[in-house]
């Protein structure tokens, strides 16, 4: 019985020690010195898959705001029109290049569209090119980098240092103040739904921004797959050893990119003073769909550990940190079931839940919102502080949603299912096409 009760303080204590170093790396990072982006040739890899709906507004914007940089866009066998329309772009723009795929070679991860890429860049750089000045960077389909971007990623505490791989970028929902994401349905229903979008957009803003932070402080930063900076010459090291960047059918083929990269010897940074935005999702089963496949992409990553674990080029801080995010879907799910079995427990009178309920509620819920007050200071300034206290609170609820991405994870891959598809844009009609993961 002891155990019962020893063991969700010691998770609980886990989540307020990393809560509390993300927080203090948030609110006390220091500003970003900027850099040249002449000093580097950028290329910007866009993966598609049935984008006809985005794809046009993000090379026009890309190439408008970056001219000196090329775009290369992986039509991975679309069945509608993206193909079509970025070859009319090319036709105008000799920056632009439609890298096109076809089946049974396409389909199979955009990991594996990436790695065509990355071979066609390989082959288009002129002989004699310098790798370690060429910069990739991954864009969604739906993507809007800042323009400012390239200024910050080019600083001396990012590429500046020839020791830096890659950079991360912040993201941003840009949809957040949409007064109707569904606009064939009523008002509560978009209530619903803009709150959906805030809520992701803060998760992104502050909470993952201060983890990202915290581990720039342990050497563990994560790649994302949208704002991702890699160094060419980082990527053909991986390539030597790996066969590939970007393994093949991987879930979170960004996250453990940036794994591989660590083990390379090369170190990631992460900057929040910019940023890619991209659709937040309006729709919440949308959403567990696409946080099914990040959960049960952390599973696969769960293999590293005896890598990192021996690697010279992760230290003791950056060890704990990979293997808690490692471990965060058997966390959610250890603490699932011991919630059931107190729940049991104090409802056949063995166990006086009402101190330990309050005690934990109280533990639980000032973490989440003690960033709405961060969120309204560096992203909603004219939202009011009440506003920004009950979006905290929603953010506690919101992340409810990881207790149920985690046991599906854990349920597909005990099946044995690891397939998934795009996830659908929120101007694509609900007629056509996959939703974020097989069935």
């Amino acid at each position: 019985m002891n155990a019962l009760l020893i063991l969700p303080f010691a998770l609980l204590l886990c989540f307020l020690l990393y809560w509390a170093a993300a927080r203090h790396a948030y609110a006390r990072r220091p500003a970003t010195e900027g850099g040249d982006p002449t000093a580097f040739d950028w290329h910007f890899f866009v993966p598609c898959r049935d984008e006809e709906a985005v794809i046009r507004a993000t090379v026009t914007q890309l190439r408008t705001d970056f001219p000196a940089a090329h775009v290369w866009v992986i039509n991975d066998d679309s069945d509608d029109r993206t193909g079509p329309v970025v070859d009319a772009l090319a036709q105008d723009d000799q920056r632009i290049h439609l890298v096109q795929r076809r089946r049974p070679h396409a389909r199979n991860g955009k990991g594996d569209a990436l790695n065509t890429a990355y071979d066609r860049l390989v082959e288009f750089l002129p002989d004699g090119t310098g790798h370690d000045r060429v910069v990739v960077c991954v864009v969604d389909a739906d993507g809007r980098l800042d323009p400012r971007a390239l200024e910050h990623v080019s600083g001396p505490e990012a590429f500046g240092d020839p020791d830096i791989g890659g950079v991360q970028v912040g993201v941003r929902m840009r949809n957040v103040d949409d007064p109707r994401p569904l606009p064939d349905r009523g008002r509560i229903r978009n209530a619903a739904a803009r709150l959906l979008v805030r809520l992701q957009d803060m998760e992104f803003a502050v909470s993952n921004a201060g983890m990202q932070l915290l581990r720039r402080r342990t050497g563990s930063v994560g790649l994302g797959g949208n704002g991702q900076f890699t160094r060419l010459s980082a990527l053909d090291r991986i390539a030597d050893a790996e066969r590939r960047p970007w393994q093949r059918g991987a879930l979170l083929e960004d996250y453990e990119l940036g794994l591989h990269m660590t083990l390379a010897g090369y170190r990631i940074t992460h900057i929040a003073d910019t940023w890619v935005s991209q659709e937040g999702l309006p729709h919440l089963r949308r959403l567990l769909t696409q946080r099914t496949r990040w959960a049960q992409g952390n599973l696969q990553c769960v293999r590293y550990a005896p890598r990192i674990v021996s690697s010279r080029h992760y230290g003791g801080r950056g060890v704990l940190e990979t293997l808690y995010t490692f471990f965060q879907p058997l966390a959610h799910l250890l603490t699932l079931a011991l919630t059931a079995v107190l729940l049991v427990l104090g409802g056949l009178g063995l166990l006086a839940l009402g101190p330990l309920t309050l005690v934990l509620a109280l533990l639980s819920i000032g973490p989440f919102v003690a960033w709405g007050p961060l969120y309204r200071r560096d992203h909603a300034p004219d939202a009011s502080r009440l506003t920004a206290l009950l979006w905290g609170a929603a953010l506690w609820l919101y992340a409810y949603h990881l207790f149920v991405v985690s046991a599906r994870a854990f349920v597909r891959t005990a099946r044995g299912r690891h397939g998934w598809a795009k996830t659908r844009r929120n101007a694509e009609p609900v007629t056509t096409g996959p939703v974020a993961l097989e069935a």
